[in-house]
């Protein structure tokens, strides 16, 4: 099929840019209008939508009366005052902790951080460790290490402190300087922070809640939402700890108000804001994703003359658009439909508008369309009946990022599956994320968001730059969601939860799906993607089985994989 419609021969970089600027232009965002005013008028609305949840905030908690105790010092100072702050007095509310056990974390959680420093060995000498980061030796304070090698760094430290052959404290405290001479003191200062934050989570996970607070306390001084990546990191991750502390514990900090603040992520992927669009245009993730969607439908579709697209998460709808231009410029015969359904649970309105654009698009493309939505309470009230399947058509599954938000409802997961496979799609393409957040143990779940969102604040930063306006209302908005819920959230209201595509796999089998090999027509359109960005070599493709894993300077971020039923 791939030599059928060999769509690397057109300009995705054309399509794409014609895609988005039509969008941005239903949106309102014509050349008459200045950017910047469309990003302050964003930025005002979610900073008044934070003023009033920060409102409600002070309205249902006047009545806790607890303040935790400031310690105000310089970075330096601070890492010797861990000592101190580690010796505090239990509350009534924390569980006692034996002495020798003080610094020791979960084994698998060990484990854990072992595996994300796998390039270092607790038997060689911090010199070497330093040596096998790359670290240039000769040029002492000038080689920036990546965010990924900073916390890898900070792990393994905090590894040879909780190794039962070093108990040393002075291990983890100690002064990193001497350790790594090459380190800039930006970077000396970075890994200490990350190791103070992996000892409050440790605190956490021991339900020593007034050692942990006293911990991040000491990391306010050392981070920012507006540092570099490794400070900013920090910066939302205390904060989701706080707000973990408080769950636990019902006690509000007096120097964390917004804690009950958060929005719909979900709701805010679906209009193509400024923000979204910058993202999608700057970081290479989604383009990369997208047309190899598009590639792969359009290979497994081949001459159909009927095609319709079943679409879990439809959003703005972007890659129907640049599907319908691929279809519409490489096809021997004209479409006689192009039909989409969207699934959704709520966001009606968000979804029609995203039918309309697309319905405005297929006008100006000449291509018979309809736009079908299906509205249900949840996935158990789904049927194959709802899709208005035409024996004629060809269909095609589209799941960007949505089978893990059911991770949650096993049950309503299954059910949808069910109901794919009875309808018995031409092929199926599933696009997760590449990570592990669906462990019980909160140490784990903890250490793994940590090294997975510390990607996602070096890919903006490089990507998006530090000056850029829509780098802050990502960090600040959608990853800083993200990150909340997986540390701070448990049982239910945990809903987001990652598993790797191992697992995806093993569920697969269950309904008979098979996995189908991804063309080197698909894998070299991914190439052409990453030549249209600047930071593009750094995102890293790597061949998993029969699917792809897309990464960022080697650290797996997304999963695509294509499948069919038997």
């Amino acid at each position: 099929m791939s030599e059928m419609f060999p769509i690397e021969q057109l300009s995705f970089a054309e399509i794409y840019n014609h895609c988005t600027n039509f969008q941005m232009h239903q949106w309102g965002m014509c050349k008459d209008i200045k950017y910047e005013n469309d990003i302050a008028e964003e930025e005002l609305f979610f900073q008044k939508t934070l003023q009033k949840q920060t409102a409600e905030l002070f309205s249902e908690f006047k009545g806790f009366d607890h303040s935790f105790g400031e310690i105000k010092c310089t970075p330096l100072e601070q890492c010797h005052k861990v000592r101190k702050v580690s010796g505090g007095q239990r509350k009534a509310h924390e569980e006692p902790v034996k002495e020798e056990a003080t610094w020791t974390i979960p084994l698998a959680g060990l484990e854990i951080l072992n595996n994300y420093g796998s390039r270092v060995s607790l038997s060689r000498s911090e010199k070497e460790i330093a040596s096998s980061y790359d670290i240039a030796q000769t040029q002492v304070g000038v080689r920036q290490l990546t965010t990924d090698g900073i916390l890898r760094l900070a792990g393994e430290k905090f590894i040879r402190s909780c190794s039962p052959r070093n108990v040393n404290l002075s291990l983890l405290v100690g002064p990193i300087s001497s350790s790594f001479p090459c380190l800039a003191d930006e970077e000396i200062n970075d890994v200490e922070l990350v190791q103070i934050l992996l000892m409050s989570a440790e605190k956490v996970g021991k339900q020593q809640y007034d050692c942990a607070s006293k911990l991040l306390d000491l990391c306010d001084g050392m981070s920012s939402a507006e540092g570099n990546p490794v400070q900013r990191l920090v910066y939302y991750f205390l904060k989701a700890l706080r707000e973990k502390i408080f769950n636990e514990t019902g006690v509000i900090p007096s120097n964390c108000l917004d804690i009950k603040q958060s929005f719909d992520v979900k709701e805010a992927l679906m209009s193509p804001t400024p923000t979204v669009i910058s993202f999608h245009k700057e970081v290479p993730f989604s383009q990369v994703n997208q047309f190899i969607g598009v590639q792969v439908i359009v290979e497994n579709v081949g001459e159909a003359k009927r095609v319709h697209i079943i679409d879990l998460e439809i959003r703005s709808g972007l890659q129907c658009m640049v599907l319908m231009q691929a279809l519409g410029s490489q096809r021997r015969s004209p479409l006689e439909h192009f039909k989409v359904t969207a699934i959704g649970i709520k966001s009606k309105e968000k979804i029609e508008e995203t039918g309309r654009r697309l319905t405005t698009f297929a006008l100006s493309m000449n291509i018979p369309f309809s736009f079908n939505v299906i509205m249900v309470a949840d996935m158990l009230a789904l049927s194959k009946n709802h899709f208005m399947l035409d024996p004629k058509e060809v269909v095609a599954v589209v799941s960007s990022y949505y089978l893990w938000t059911l991770l949650a409802v096993p049950n309503q997961l299954e059910c949808l599956m069910g109901i794919i496979r009875k309808i018995n799609p031409c092929v199926m393409i599933i696009t997760e994320i590449e990570a592990k957040h669906n462990s019980p143990v909160f140490v784990n779940r903890f250490i793994e968001a940590l090294f997975y969102y510390g990607v996602f604040f070096d890919a903006v930063e490089d990507c998006m730059g530090p000056e850029n306006p829509n780098r802050l209302i990502t960090e600040s908005m959608f990853l800083n969601q993200g990150i909340r819920t997986v540390v701070a959230a448990e049982k239910e209201e945990r809903t987001i939860r990652h598993v790797n595509i191992a697992v995806w796999r093993a569920f697969f089998a269950r309904f008979r799906m098979v996995e189908k090999e991804l063309s080197s027509s698909s894998l070299y359109q991914a190439d052409l993607v990453l030549k249209n960005f600047a930071c593009g070599n750094s995102c890293t493709l790597a061949r998993d089985e029969k699917g792809l894993i897309i990464g960022w300077k080697g650290t797996p971020v997304h999963s695509l994989t294509t499948w069919k039923f038997l």
